[in-house]
């Protein structure tokens, strides 16, 4: 039998459809989260105008009203280690799936740098854990980690390496928030901070996040993911996820999948109910942030990529700002005390060009005040960022 095809250009409508870039309407931050199964959290900025790209009318407030005040979204450790922001109705998946394993690595290393630097014992963290929660018990269930070590002091414990040294704290609230006891709260600062109030999760939510079978989880992730981002590789899920490959083939084995043919020769994965084609999308631009889950959807990116990672993405891989138009990264943008865009793709059509410079004139008025850096520094945003002279 003949394996049906899926295109790049079919590629990138699914893309524009299912990630809200064709005609930007759902209805809220919420909405836009499902859509994407996971917003990147790492730049706390990203969360923010991740949202705002996808919403027809994106205010700040929105995006805060469903992570502090309603707390529809859930910022959490997932997927590679990675900060995420995902709806509560996912959260306990994504805990299942992903973050326990990496709760599970995370203690067994800080046990080991324990040891090593002759600072504690698997009991003595224990311990530490204990009364760290307890402390924020004490506090009314929401504290900084300044607070925390003050009343703790033993999170004040010195890790002394070669290269280096640090103390036990981010390490020890890094692990409880894995293990879902604690969770960040508001920032303190704008919503670009990335210092947080933290808060016990079973406070913060109406309770614990309830304890799924991790197998049936990874399972019901790659269902996700596969009805957002198929087409797509093995390899691209296993990286997604983090997983093993074990893990990401048994997750795949036990859902209702079919193998297509893809541009290029490969071969990829969909839903078995997902091989029809999806209309054309109109055209569209948009600028998406460092980070954006989109551009971070796949492993393998030569479809909508292009030759243009040397210039958008670090050496580890991460990428910066960039502008897309019609399902292809076009060029990046950088800020300063206001957006500026550059195209990568010399035969972009003057309709395309207005239309970026548009998006960049919005996006400014949409920042504001606040000065968005991403964490990973790109070739391209450092060039920008050091040779355009802010606006006076």
């Amino acid at each position: 039998m003949i394996s049906p095809h899926i295109s790049d250009a079919q590629r990138r409508a699914r893309l524009a459809w299912r990630h809200g870039l064709a005609a930007p309407c759902a209805p809220g931050p919420d909405a836009v989260a499902a859509d994407l199964v996971a917003l990147h959290a790492t730049d706390a900025a990203t969360v923010y105008l991740s949202t705002a790209a996808r919403l027809a009318a994106p205010t700040v407030t929105d995006v805060e009203d469903a992570l502090y005040t309603r707390r529809s979204l859930l910022r959490m450790l997932g997927m590679r280690r990675t900060m995420f922001v995902v709806p509560t109705t996912t959260a306990p998946t994504v805990h299942a799936a992903a973050t326990l394993a990496v709760a599970a690595e995370q203690r067994r290393l800080l046990i080991k740098h324990l040891q090593q630097c002759g600072a504690g014992t698997a009991d003595w963290l224990d311990t530490l854990l204990t009364d760290t929660l307890t402390a924020l018990h004490h506090r009314g269930g929401a504290a900084t980690a300044t607070q925390l070590s003050t009343d703790v002091p033993r999170l004040r414990t010195s890790l002394d390496f070669p290269q280096g040294s640090q103390y036990v704290t981010s390490r020890a609230l890094l692990l409880l928030a894995a293990e879902g006891r604690i969770v960040r709260g508001r920032p303190n600062g704008t919503w670009t901070s990335t210092q947080y109030t933290w808060h016990l999760l079973d406070e913060w939510l109406p309770g614990p996040l309830p304890d799924l079978d991790p197998a049936v989880a990874r399972a019901a992730l790659a269902h996700a993911w596969l009805a957002r981002y198929g087409p797509g590789t093995v390899a691209d899920l296993k990286w997604w996820t983090g997983w093993t490959l074990t893990h990401t083939r048994a997750a795949l084995a036990a859902l209702d999948t079919a193998t297509v043919t893809l541009d290029g020769g490969g071969t990829g994965i969909v839903l078995a109910d997902d091989i029809d084609d999806v209309p054309t999308p109109p055209p569209w631009v948009a600028l998406l942030p460092a980070l954006d889950p989109t551009v971070m959807g796949w492993a393998g990116r030569d479809w909508y990529l292009g030759p243009h990672a040397p210039a958008l993405f670090d050496r580890t891989g991460n990428p910066g700002p960039t502008i897309w138009a019609d399902g292809r990264i076009i060029g990046g943008w950088a800020h300063t005390d206001r957006v500026v865009a550059e195209l990568l793709t010399p035969d972009a059509s003057a309709a395309v060009r207005a239309t970026v410079d548009r998006h960049a004139d919005r996006l400014t008025h949409w920042i504001g005040d606040i000065r968005v850096t991403p964490r990973f520094r790109t070739p391209l945003e450092r060039r920008l960022t050091e040779t355009v002279t802010p606006a006076r």
